[in-house]
């Protein structure tokens, strides 16, 4: 069995496109959301989003998308990129160049890539309605590779000649928990020395509004107030986009490379709420094992938590049933630090669990937690719990990370820092 470190990251989300930006925003608490113009019609409810910066990605035709030019990409290759795939591609170029790996680490049988997306719903929408219209053989070749929930693994096998272990989860908003985890074991059981994991999703009104129908979203038009986890009157999350990679690599790989990383993962969990399609377990069964299994792998206790990054989306339903699980886990009489972060970035579905995992990571080379922004009064349910709603220059020995999905999926990661 190895030991498992984090030695690279790519932000690619509403709060930055590197690094150094998203670590301003998270210590400044300072959010991504705006009134996000696709959203500016009489027919859509919601009117808030917490968009990607500095990629406009609208067009159908990637020839004509305009974004950062160290990403320039060749026409066969943006060929069968949705926007989605265009945030990934451009988060995992930075970790592999943060991480300083050569051509020879990135592609090889012992380096793989785990993926999470849901796909691009409105280049798939795009594509049935023109071969409806059109014809069949009128087509892009190519809109299938580029729409469907895998296009993300494709584009970045086949650009980055992965070798090693590839595929694509698919379990919502614990989609890139469940990556993270199962990559972690690939390594851990020395089947891969090195893992990529990549989590990314479309930011439009294709993928924003069906949420709306469900009664999910904020209905607010005030960016800074609409997003707030665990405040007792949330109406609902802000959606997100985005792409964020994170490197994981083998204890004899960080010694060969000499490299630092930024943390270590030691385990986790994942355990299903059996309950509802759509809605999480009022008791937070599901999470609550997940959080007891991920203590369980990592071989230590709820007081050895020192902050838990929540799923906390801001919904009625889903703060509540994760304060109800939190409670139990972490029953002793004292609450680790607690905040959600997803009221800076927004709610990026599947990605939301690399983005917070990655936050994690952020949290340690920095030396700060970031509070739960954008609380005025704080759920009666939660005040027995440490809800952190300021920055705290801290730098805990052990993170905790927490996603729920529909179905009740639930994933639980738990971090240790390497300078502690």
């Amino acid at each position: 069995m190895s030991r498992v470190f984090v030695t690279g990251l790519g932000f690619i989300c509403s709060i930055g496109n590197d690094e150094q930006t998203v670590v301003d925003h998270l210590r400044e608490l300072k959010h991504g959301m705006e009134l996000f113009p696709p959203l500016q019609v009489p027919e859509s409810p919601v009117k808030l989003a917490a968009p990607v910066k500095d990629f406009d990605v609208e067009s159908f035709d990637p020839e004509d998308w305009t974004y950062p030019k160290e990403y320039r990409l060749r026409r066969e290759v943006l060929r069968s990129f949705s926007p989605h795939v265009m945030y990934a591609y451009c988060s995992m170029k930075q970790a592999i160049e943060q991480a300083g790996l050569e051509e020879s680490d990135v592609s090889n049988p012992e380096t793989g890539l785990y993926t999470a997306s849901a796909g691009s719903s409105r280049f798939l929408h795009r594509s049935i309605d023109k071969m409806y219209k059109r014809g069949i053989m009128r087509c892009n070749p190519l809109n299938i590779v580029s729409s469907v929930a895998g296009t993300v693994s494709f584009n970045l096998v086949s650009n980055y000649q992965i070798q090693g272990a590839s595929t694509g989860f698919a379990s919502a908003c614990a989609s890139s928990g469940h990556a993270l985890g199962f990559a972690f074991d690939e390594v851990k059981r020395g089947r891969q020395k090195r893992m990529f994991v990549v989590g990314a999703e479309d930011c439009n009104f294709d993928s924003i509004v069906p949420f709306a129908v469900m009664r999910a979203l904020s209905l607010s038009t005030d960016p800074d107030s609409a997003a707030r986890p665990f405040d007792k009157n949330r109406q609902g999350f802000v959606s997100s986009g985005g792409g964020v990679t994170m490197i994981l690599e083998s204890e004899e790989e960080v010694q060969r490379r000499g490299v630092t990383p930024y943390g270590e993962i030691v385990g986790w969990g994942q355990a299903s709420d059996g309950y509802n399609v759509a809605i999480s377990h009022p008791d937070g069964r599901g999470l609550q094992n997940a959080m007891l299994s991920a203590l369980k792998d990592a071989q230590v206790t709820s007081e050895q938590i020192g902050y838990v990054n929540a799923h906390a989306p801001s919904t009625p339903i889903g703060d509540l049933s994760e304060v109800i699980a939190m409670k139990e886990v972490f029953n002793n009489g004292t609450s680790p630090m607690i905040s959600s972060t997803k009221a800076l970035t927004g709610h990026g579905l599947s990605l939301s669990s690399i983005l917070e995992s990655g936050i994690c990571m952020l949290n340690y080379k920095n030396g700060f937690v970031p509070g739960s922004a954008h609380i005025e009064e704080l759920m009666p349910e939660a005040e027995s719990l440490n809800i952190i709603q300021t920055t705290q220059e801290e730098k805990p020995e052990y993170m905790m990370s927490n996603s729920s999905g529909f179905g009740g999926a639930n994933t639980s990661l738990i971090f240790r820092s390497c300078q502690s």
